[in-house]
């Protein structure tokens, strides 16, 4: 029989850890413990979400428990990569969510100690390994069915929510930015599409223009990526408005030489209800597709590496070049020099 996984959580501060957690359970994951410093809101909901999971008296106690195989994180995104490298250093494998650092110094650091410790730093990209319509893509992309890609167009409207946002989310040196923090998303799924491994920041914007009294809110950004296997824009903002019926209308065209696909992730507005909608065009097919069933395997499969050393859910590399790109594209968007 297969060993279950067994993880904790540190840092309990953005909804996404109810995701990353769940989703482990699901993958026959077991949740036993979490720490977070102090009460942050998101607390409330997760012991209502998870009331069996036993919270921790502080993150040493979890970090010195032999048993414990993956630690999971969603602290505030600056305060991250310091978590990461104290479990990595405790033995541990890890899973941030993103952006699993906010400063170039933070990325080479955590280099190091991957390489000093050998354990595994994943982040979870939510928006392809959490979505069952990017799963589906990635499957008739293997099959050929719309040729080579060449380009993608990545869009991540995130409805602002202030009523429910702690300070943190409005301090750039927290949050790390709207590109680190949001597009690195898209850039994971230009990179893994296109099959880019080398790659240019041709243009990158960063702007306030709806949230005057928020100096340290960025809520526009957007990037031009030039890789040597295909091409990219990403458009990010803070822009949902109340009417719309989720939290962004996310979406992902992927061109192929012989075809697209375009997804319509979380709501396709004057159409179907329900989430995951992939439209495949190519010379055979002109279709749309119902691709909610069509599963995470992100979770599994990052089960598996922790048992068996390998790199089936994501490459370590792709991680680090995720970050590092993210962050010299927020840097060019603020004109900084790395």
């Amino acid at each position: 029989m297969t060993k279950a996984i067994k993880f904790v959580a540190l840092g309990i501060e953005h909804r996404h850890i109810f995701g990353m957690a769940q989703n482990l359970l699901d993958a026959g994951a077991e949740f036993a413990g979490w720490w977070t410093e102090g009460e942050p809101d998101v607390v409330e909901g997760f012991v209502k979400r998870f009331p069996n999971v036993p919270r921790a008296a502080s993150k040493e106690a979890l970090l010195a428990d032999g048993t414990i195989d993956l630690v999971v994180i969603a602290d505030i995104p600056s305060k991250r990569a310091d978590l990461a490298i104290a479990a990595m250093e405790a033995g541990k494998d890890v899973m941030s969510d993103k952006p699993g650092c906010t400063t170039f110094e933070q990325l080479d650091r955590l280099r190091q100690t991957v390489a000093k410790t050998k354990r595994i730093w994943t982040v979870d990209f939510s928006e392809r390994f959490e979505v069952p319509s990017v799963t589906k893509a990635a499957e008739l992309v293997a099959q050929g069915a719309i040729g080579r890609v060449i380009q993608t167009v990545g869009l991540g409207p995130h409805r602002l929510n202030r009523q429910i946002r702690p300070k943190w989310f409005f301090e750039r040196e927290a949050y790390g930015g709207i590109i680190t923090d949001i597009a690195s998303h898209q850039i994971d799924q230009f990179m893994f599409f296109t099959g880019s491994t080398e790659v240019e920041i041709v243009a990158a914007t960063v702007a306030n223009y709806a949230n005057p009294d928020d100096p340290g809110l960025q809520d526009f950004g957007e990037v031009v990526l030039r890789g040597d296997k295909g091409h990219g824009y990403i458009r990010v903002d803070w822009y949902t408005p109340d009417a719309l019926p989720t939290w962004g209308d996310g979406r992902l065209t992927i061109l192929g030489t012989e075809g697209y696909i375009e997804l319509r992730k979380y709501v396709d507005v004057g159409n179907t209800e329900g989430t995951d909608r992939l439209i495949l065009v190519n010379g055979d097919r002109c279709e749309y597709i119902d691709a909610s069933g069509a599963g995470l395997p992100y979770f599994a499969r990052i089960c598996d590496d922790i048992r068996n050393r390998t790199e089936t859910a994501m490459t370590q590399e792709h991680v680090f070049k995720v970050c590092d790109l993210s962050l010299q594209a927020q840097a060019k968007a603020e004109g900084v020099s790395k």
